[in-house]
């Protein structure tokens, strides 16, 4: 039998799909409001824990551009989190649109204020990512999916260094170091803002090893005199210096506002690397072009809902760009 809230949300069609979760469009009876319903799938012994843990992050995270919990549908190991329904996400507009330096500038610029926000509230999302960066029909963005979010401590503690997707996942984090704080969230920006320009990611690793080695070929490799701890992470291993590109060579027609922001945000030394809000105060926010309008972002006008994939670790397999390494004729 359907309970009071189950009446009230009528789902109207599943929208997503992940590993450990499905997503629907619904209406809120109450008020004729579109939202979405994420929907746990129960597994032997119960459900992964990170449902519980994502509702009570949601719970206390109050933000524009940090996705917003509506309402919570059942109770123990049967819950739905209702939340604010979502027409796109990032990597959909970026597979399919040709960005700007006015629009990345106005996504990146969005993604800080997020990230920025979870970091003062000693928030690491911990998964950052296109697919988890969602898109509305007025081009806000909002940070999605807090099942491997955790509050940070300064001095850090130990915590598990199996957290990112590969390809977005710092180097620190590939070496095995367990004590982090916000320089694993802001590498992935980084990431994502390289992935803005080449629309495709911009390391492609197909395990650790060929992840630090995408990563090395274009940033070099690490030293001792840079990053002291280099050598005591309990994954290190010697890696040859035979840099193959630089952030130049691979964004020639960026400005140096650009390529500064990016290297201080691909800092080696998690603890030189930029912060958020050391990213929102770079001049690359104050120069010219300035951020598009929110609704001016291509991709949201007249948006048609889309399929989105929630943390599913295939996607990485799924994805290949039909392109070489590094396309610079279309960059800025």
């Amino acid at each position: 039998m359907l309970t009071d809230k189950e009446k009230r949300y009528q789902k109207i069609k599943r929208v997503g799909e992940g590993q450990f979760a499905y997503v629907y469009q619904a209406k809120d009876s109450l008020n004729d409001e579109i939202v979405a319903i994420k929907k746990f799938k129960l597994v032997i012994g119960g459900r992964p824990g990170d449902a519980k843990q994502e509702m009570n992050f949601l719970k206390q995270i109050k933000h524009d551009n940090i996705v917003q919990l509506k309402d919570i549908i059942g109770e123990g190991d049967d819950i739905q989190l209702v939340m604010d329904y979502m027409e796109t996400d990032l990597e959909t507009i970026v597979r399919g649109h040709k960005l700007n330096p006015a629009h990345i500038k106005n996504i990146m610029h969005q993604l800080f204020v997020g990230v920025e926000h979870l970091h003062s509230n000693w928030i690491l999302h911990s998964d950052l990512k296109p697919n988890n960066l969602l898109l509305n029909s007025a081009g806000c963005l909002k940070i999605s999916d807090f099942g491997m979010a955790r509050y940070f401590e300064n001095p850090p503690q130990k915590y598990t260094n199996l957290v990112v997707t590969r390809w977005y996942r710092s180097p620190e984090l590939l070496f095995g170091m367990r004590k982090y704080g916000t320089g694993v969230d802001i590498w992935a920006c980084a990431c994502i803002f390289g992935e803005l320009f080449l629309r495709h990611p911009l390391f492609i690793g197909e395990s650790d090893i060929s992840q630090l080695t995408r990563i090395f070929d274009v940033l070099g490799v690490p030293n001792e005199e840079d990053w002291p701890e280099l050598r005591s992470l309990p994954c290190y291993m010697e890696f040859e210096d035979a840099q193959k590109y630089t952030l130049r060579d691979i964004f020639p027609k960026a400005c140096e506002n650009t390529l500064s922001l990016m290297s201080s945000c691909f800092a080696f030394n998690p603890d030189k690397r930029a912060t958020a809000k050391s990213a929102l105060e770079s001049p690359y926010f104050k120069c010219e072009p300035f951020a598009c309008h929110d609704e001016q972002i291509p991709g949201i006008d007249g948006i048609q809902d889309v399929t989105v994939s929630l943390n599913d670790e295939n996607n990485n397999k799924e994805f290949r760009p039909n392109v070489p390494k590094f396309e610079t004729d279309c960059l800025y």
